[in-house]
């Protein structure tokens, strides 16, 4: 499982670390060896900026490479609010022509930032299951959108998920410790040392379960529970990988919950070497511990007329139906296209029937001040 699979300003302090950081890397971005074959001489280079999770099968990349006269070069950011940081300050001269990984909580600062060109591609005049903006009730196994396209500032819809807590049920079942029923829970003695999480500031899925507690607790009780979680002993990392390989149970860690995605225990299952009827770990939807998350691309201004068509054709291929039906065993998000078959696979990735979700407006004017305060709650 990658991830995942973001908005949000950070302190002052941690931004003078992140240039400090960046000017220290130089260019030097980690970069995927691109597709295994030869493009033309003539190719178009198309550096693509993506988060880490960024995962599709190589012959579907060969193939776009082919057809559209394209040389690839896949460049990964770290997680998502870590790439857009590095988006940000290299704006001067940017660094790539298009970037993945910008998702619904991550939007508002991606806008303001000013690095986004503008999109008129197909996706901007067809209909998409998932928006950008904003959510509606799920419909069937996956989310609806109340926008028509749901290209929102230049950033067009090709995943979606849900992120929630996930379980190690071997620990519990170990322990004979009965699982929690609300969040509020979570804060008793008996879940003390517990949980982990990724810093909502550098990680999109500790983001966005940030703004499902605001959204599902209210702001003010949201404060109160986030301070007792801290006096009951929960973990905050950097970023989803070291949360789920390193702190989780299942990966060898001490802590047997988990924020990740819904898609997860599907993964386990997946990747398993063993053949399984049940993943051995499970989610945990709890009242305002559920967020749906979308992630987009977008063109980079900057970019050169040659790239930034390339860049139009590489979007389009991202909603392509080959795309999307790889999408949730390569990156494990759900595709935004209706109608797109799902492999069986995803019957272990139980959908939450109810989540969170903000309108942009209120991610725009309160995110940053809500990142803000988390830090000097959680982690002062």
């Amino acid at each position: 499982m990658q991830r995942r699979f973001l908005v949000t300003g950070t302190g002052l302090a941690w931004l003078l670390s992140s240039v400090m950081l960046w000017a220290a890397a130089g260019q030097s971005l980690a970069q995927n060896p691109p597709p295994n074959h030869s493009p033309s001489p003539t190719a178009t280079l198309l550096r693509v900026m993506t988060h880490s999770s960024f995962e599709l099968p190589k012959p579907l990349l060969a193939q776009f490479e082919k057809d559209a006269g394209v040389k690839l070069q896949l460049i990964k950011g770290g997680d998502a609010g870590e790439m857009l940081n590095k988006l940000i300050l290299s704006r001067a001269a940017p660094v790539a022509d298009v970037v993945f990984g910008i998702d619904n909580t991550l939007l508002p600062r991606a806008l303001a930032s000013g690095i986004l060109d503008t999109y008129s591609g197909a996706a901007a005049q067809s209909k998409s299951l998932a928006g950008m903006a904003e959510g509606a009730a799920p419909q069937k196994d996956l989310p609806a959108s109340t926008a028509d396209s749901g290209v929102v500032g230049g950033v067009v819809p090709v995943t979606q998920g849900f992120v929630s807590l996930n379980i190690d049920k071997a620990w519990f079942q170990k322990k004979g410790l009965a699982l929690p029923q609300n969040l509020q829970a979570l804060a008793l003695p008996a879940y003390r040392d517990l949980l982990v999480l990724p810093n909502p500031a550098t990680s999109s899925p500790g983001q966005a379960f940030l703004l499902a507690t605001v959204a599902g607790l209210g702001e003010a009780a949201a404060w109160d529970w986030w301070a007792q979680m801290r006096g009951n002993g929960v973990k905050v990392v950097k970023g989803w990988s070291e949360a789920y390989y390193t702190e989780f149970s299942h990966n060898g860690g001490t802590r047997p919950m988990v924020v990740s995605y819904a898609t997860s225990p599907a993964a386990e299952v997946f990747y398993s070497k063993d053949k399984l009827g049940a993943s051995p770990t499970a989610n945990l939807f709890l009242p305002g511990g559920v967020f749906r998350q979308v992630e987009g691309a977008a063109l980079l201004k900057g970019a050169t007329p040659s790239a930034r068509t390339a860049g139009v054709k590489f979007i389009e291929f991202l909603r392509s139906v080959p795309v999307q039906q790889a999408l949730p065993t390569s990156m494990w998000m759900y595709p935004v296209q209706p109608g797109v078959p799902l492999d069986a696979v995803l019957q272990h990735a139980q959908a939450p029937t109810h989540f969170e979700r903000l309108p942009l407006q209120t991610l725009s004017t309160q995110a940053a001040r809500w990142q803000q305060r988390w830090t000097q709650v959680v982690l002062k």
